[in-house]
């Protein structure tokens, strides 16, 4: 591809990524109001938030291995067209149900970042592809930090339908960028699909996340959660079973079994959970009121413009993470990123008593997670054919949902736990919000370690596309 055409290619791909996160923030203003707003309980609600979860998780490893085997830019372009029916359904809606099916709709747009990051990989030159990937790879935490204080306004100001319509027409704007600058790419795998395989993993997968993620709701000792646990625990070893077993599975376990490739999953799951834990803290710490003792008195606006610049330092910081990789490997990046997560939380317990203190650990956090997420999609490439790039890039990306959902849930019992009686209300306790911080440090130091085991990888050879497979590339070329 010429120099000329990069450009919008990796515009486009990265804006794709960050209207996903941006769709995933709208709804965070809505939160407290949403059981009011569709007529049902606190507990029937928080469905609205489950629903995207587990689409997402579910939807990111089937897109990749359909996008490995009909196209790429044909399965992200599904996404989109899912996620702005879904928006669709949520600016109609004023009960649960639709809003529910709207939000997992939304959900399936989790897929657009993997498969954008494997669309690269395929169309740029070598040149170009450590800092598209990391830009992409980091858009998740750029339309994140950017949403929140959008959403507040908008929110504030107009109906609340206005955010889901809203990103209805920043998907379909995405979506006919893609179809005018992104080409679609001539490496596929064929096959069939792994119908037994993708339904084996959802219902694994569903169990697990609901488990995870309602087990504060239900008790973590109820026959619900540990009866989700328990099908968990059946499911997932006979899917991968099944797995080892079929021709063409949906996700290739010897493959994902390479040391470079499990380890860097392993090192995702931490990462996803650190990055988490800070999105779930710093918004409540500068909410709640002065007069707690630690509190920070901020509104919804003002807390997300204080987040902002977070974003900012993702988006400046990528381009150096990438040339980290090419010049030392990207297994240096990763570590180097886990160490300043680390150096974020500890900075925290010192400066969470203030709001530009919340801004400079908040920043740090970021830069580490940009390093970090920078420097996965590197890792992984460099150890699977292109003809699998999408589908690894999936589990990849699936790997970072588990460790937020388990952010989530642990963080959560924290804050509810810990805590103090203010006019009657329990609100989370300063001690609270210190145990959380230290968790999230103790995350970040788990994922260095875990990227020590990493297999050292010299230079850029990690960036560099591993040649597709000669019977993958003519049977992409035969479906044409």
């Amino acid at each position: 591809m010429s120099q000329a055409r990069t450009g919008p290619v990796v515009g486009v791909l990265a804006g794709a990524g960050i209207v996903v996160s941006l769709m995933q923030t709208l709804v965070v203003p809505l939160i407290p109001q949403l059981p009011q707003l569709l007529h049902t309980t606190a507990a029937n609600a928080s469905w609205a938030i489950t629903a995207t979860l587990l689409a997402g998780a579910v939807a990111t490893p089937v897109l990749g291995r359909l996008g490995d085997m009909y196209g790429k830019r044909r399965v992200l372009l599904i996404s989109l067209a899912l996620l702005v029916v879904g928006s669709v359904v949520c600016g109609l809606s004023s009960s649960l149900a639709p809003m529910v099916i709207g939000r997992a709709l939304q959900g399936v747009g989790a897929g657009v970042i993997p498969l954008g990051i494997s669309i690269m990989r395929d169309e740029l030159p070598p040149q170009k592809l450590g800092s598209s990937m990391a830009l992409m790879s980091s858009s998740l935490g750029i339309g994140g930090a950017f949403g929140l204080p959008l959403s507040a306004v908008i929110a504030e100001n107009a109906s609340w339908h206005a955010l889901f319509w809203i990103s209805a027409a920043l998907g379909a704007l995405i979506a006919g960028a893609v179809v005018a600058f992104v080409p679609e790419s001539p490496v596929r795998s064929g096959g069939r699909f792994d119908v037994v395989g993708t339904i084996g993993l959802t219902i694994g997968l569903v169990s697990l996340l609901l488990a995870i993620s309602k087990g504060g709701d239900w008790g973590w000792a109820s026959g619900s959660t540990l009866g989700m646990f328990a099908v968990a625990a059946v499911v997932l070893p006979v899917w991968g079973w099944w797995e080892l077993r079929t021709e063409q599975p949906l996700v290739d376990l010897r493959t994902s079994a390479r040391r470079q490739v499990l380890m860097t999953n392993l090192a995702s799951v931490v990462i996803g959970f650190a990055m988490y834990a800070m999105s779930l803290v710093s918004p409540q710490l500068l909410q709640l009121p002065t007069s707690t003792g630690y509190g920070l008195g901020q509104s919804m606006v003002q807390a997300g413009l204080w987040m902002a610049p977070a974003g900012l330092v993702m988006m400046l910081l990528s381009p150096i993470s990438a040339k980290l990789s090419r010049a030392k490997g990207p297994k240096v990046s990763l570590l180097v990123g886990a160490v300043i997560i680390t150096a974020g939380y500890l900075a925290a317990l010192a400066l969470m008593g203030h709001a530009w203190g919340v801004l400079v650990f908040s920043c740090l956090i970021s830069g580490g997670i940009a390093f970090a997420y920078a420097a996965m999609p590197a890792l992984i490439m460099g150890a699977v054919p292109a003809s699998e790039t999408a589908a690894a890039n999936g589990l990849n990306a699936l790997m970072r949902s588990i460790g937020t959902s388990t952010s989530s849930a642990v963080i959560g019992v924290v804050l509810a736990h810990m805590t103090i009686d203010f006019h009657g209300r329990a609100l989370p306790s300063e001690s609270g919000f210190r145990t959380a911080f230290v968790i999230g440090a103790g995350a970040a130091v788990l994922a260095g370690l875990v990227t020590l085991a990493i297999p050292g990888i010299r230079k850029a050879a990690a960036l560099k596309a591993v040649p597709a497979e000669p019977a993958a590339v003519a049977e992409g070329a035969a479906t044409k």
